[in-house]
């Protein structure tokens, strides 16, 4: 399993349209084939910035949406919108620790 994380930062006037975008797209991303889960992340200090957090079967997997046509629509109405390039990252655990009860 592959993790993908995606920075993501807005003009602040575009940070609306940014949401109703994603939230208009989430489930269809979350339901893509070797799609876990999708979660986005808003900077606490920052609120034009995001980051996606996803998991993935495999970088095929991601690969495959990446091309697909959801993606294409949903990046054409989101890179409009940014005032930084993105930045991306495809990266695996190593490991996870948690709290002990």
């Amino acid at each position: 399993m592959i993790k993908r994380i995606v920075k993501l930062t807005f003009q602040d006037a575009h940070v609306d349209i940014f949401l109703e975008v994603f939230n208009q797209n989430k489930y269809k991303i979350a339901n893509s084939k070797g799609c876990h889960s999708v979660e986005i992340l808003q900077s606490v200090h920052q609120k034009n910035i995001f980051f996606t957090y996803s998991f993935w079967d495999s970088e095929e997997d991601l690969n495959s949406y990446r091309h697909s046509e959801l993606f294409k629509t949903t990046w054409a109405k989101t890179k409009i919108l940014f005032s930084e390039k993105p930045e991306a990252w495809t990266v695996n655990s190593l490991d996870t620790i948690h709290h002990e009860l």
